[in-house]
């Protein structure tokens, strides 16, 4: 049986550096690799033509570009598109390309599944399977058919990327640096629920935007809906988030999912603003998508627009984010789950 290779994707300058070194190959050979990687985005050794023979047949020996395409995907009639990948464990994700006017969107998985299990999010509920590696995020970026058109990068798909921090900083260091993608920290935005740790390493690690999952400013009720405020208080996160300067650069929002007749009344809007005093940031509405067996619903446009004036009005900047792909499993987790249940002939309710 031969050897399963390693994948080059994902792969830093430095430990690209590592891997020309150990096979005796010109250290100059680190960039040309990575450019081959990231910039023309080859699909096989063989195509990195600027190498000898020689070296690359000794880079072939272990090693291969890693890349795969998607296995399955769903197109909705506003043009969203939900990609499903599986990894080389036979595990599922899900990435989703939202083009929008002049912006096109990819929101990406870090890991397969989660260990936070909000109440309202079905990835929650597969339970946490696997972290995925730096080369299994990025491939979500560089094996879908419009990876030249994308404009921005959000990681708000499966998983909690501050529980996967060591991979997801990987990524965001090939995304903006020069060897690699390129990009402004700007075009990229990492959500979530706040993990203490990790929250403060990527704040002092990365200059990428950050948006917290808020969804209500009680503490007690948010324990309910997201079981990691036990650990993560929201007040402890903000109390660390008033020692940034978001006033520039680097912007900050909190993602509120609206529930009916949960946390839609102004009496909610009044505590965010309360929370949220002297913090550069924006909040962003969000419709809840239903998922099975979950009693939640969402609120009419109406609610929508009431609870943002409200915020506006008052000092916090608001917007309602558009409502996209709710014809193809538009909630995160669906069709990974889906697929997951398919395979194992069990029928998603």
């Amino acid at each position: 049986m031969e050897t399963p290779k390693t994948a080059l994707l994902g792969r830093t300058l430095n430990e690209v550096q590592q891997i020309v070194k150990n096979l005796g190959m010109p250290k100059f050979a680190a960039k040309q690799i990575t450019s081959w990687l990231y910039d023309k985005k080859v699909a096989t050794i063989d195509e990195m033509t600027n190498l000898s023979l020689k070296h690359r047949e000794a880079l072939k020996s272990g090693y291969e570009v890693g890349a795969s395409a998607p296995v399955e995907e769903m197109r909705s009639v506003d043009g969203t598109v939900k990609y499903l990948f599986r990894t080389p464990a036979s595990h599922f994700i899900e990435a989703v390309y939202i083009p929008d006017e002049d912006r096109a969107t990819l929101c990406v998985s870090s890991q397969v599944g989660c260990k936070m299990n909000c109440k309202f999010c079905m990835t929650g509920k597969q339970g946490f399977t696997a972290n995925l590696t730096a080369g299994q995020i990025l491939n979500q970026i560089y094996s879908i058919p419009e990876r030249d058109k994308l404009t921005n990068i959000v990681f708000m798909g499966m998983g909690e990327p501050f529980d996967n921090l060591d991979e997801v900083l990987k990524v965001l260091e090939i995304l903006t640096s020069e060897y690699g993608y390129g990009w402004s920290p700007k075009r990229i935005t990492v959500s979530s629920v706040g993990l203490k740790k990790g929250l403060e390493r990527f704040l002092n690690e990365s200059d990428c935007h950050l948006a917290i999952s808020m969804h209500t400013p009680v503490p007690l009720q948010r324990r309910d809906l997201m079981p990691a405020e036990k650990a993560f208080s929201i007040t402890e996160i903000i109390d660390i988030l008033r020692h940034y300067d978001f006033s520039k650069h680097r912007r900050l929002s909190f993602e509120y999912i609206v529930f009916k007749g949960v946390n839609d009344s102004l009496i909610y809007a009044k505590e965010i603003v309360k929370l949220l005093r002297g913090i550069e940031c924006r909040v962003n509405l969000i419709r809840f998508h239903a998922i099975p067996n979950v009693d939640l619903e969402g609120v009419d446009m109406e609610a929508m627009v009431a609870f943002r004036d409200y915020l506006t009005q008052h000092g916090v900047f608001a917007t309602i984010r558009a409502s996209r792909g709710e014809d193809i499993f538009a909630a995160c987790g669906m069709l990974s789950t889906a697929k997951q249940q398919k395979e194992k002939g069990v029928t998603l309710q």
